[in-house]
C-alpha cells in the first residue's frame, strides 16, 4: 500500500527553475524504478523521466535541462528542472515500479503506484 506525495509545483516565468519532491511511504518491497510523467488538459499522461536499474531516462524534450535523482534512504525522488519553457507546464506525477522485469520506463501502463500530481506552470 504506496502512497506517493509529490510537491514543489509552483508559477515561474521562462528559463526559471524548479525542483521537484515526491516522497514515498506504505511500501513494503523496494521499488524497482521511479518515473515522472506530466499531463496537459485534453492529453495522455506523458514520460518524462525515469530512474530505473541504477540508470536515468529522460524524454527527448527534456534531455539537458531535467535531471531525476533517487534518494533511497528518504524514499524520495526529485525532478531539477532547469531553463523551463511555456511547454513544460502540466500537472506533474510521479510514479513506482515495484518489482523487477522489463524496463518499460516510458509506459504509464507499466507503472503500480500513482502521486496526486503537482502543478506546473511556466510563463513567457
Amino acid at each position: 500500500q504506496v502512497q506517493l506525495v509529490e510537491s514543489g509545483g509552483g508559477l515561474v516565468q521562462a528559463g526559471d527553475s524548479l525542483n521537484l519532491s515526491c516522497v514515498a511511504s506504505g511500501r513494503t518491497l523496494s521499488a524497482y524504478a521511479m518515473g515522472w510523467f506530466r499531463q496537459t488538459p485534453g492529453k495522455d499522461r506523458a514520460f518524462v523521466a525515469s530512474h530505473s536499474g541504477g540508470s536515468t531516462y529522460y524524454a527527448d524534450s527534456v534531455k539537458g535541462r531535467f535531471i531525476i535523482s533517487r534518494d533511497h534512504g528518504k524514499n524520495t525522488v526529485y525532478l531539477q528542472m532547469n531553463s523551463l519553457k511555456p511547454e513544460d507546464s502540466g500537472v506533474y506525477y510521479c510514479a513506482e515500479k515495484r518489482g523487477y522485469g522489463s524496463s518499460s520506463y516510458d509506459e504509464v501502463s507499466w507503472y503500480d503506484y500513482w502521486g496526486q500530481g503537482t502543478q506546473v506552470t511556466v510563463s513567457s
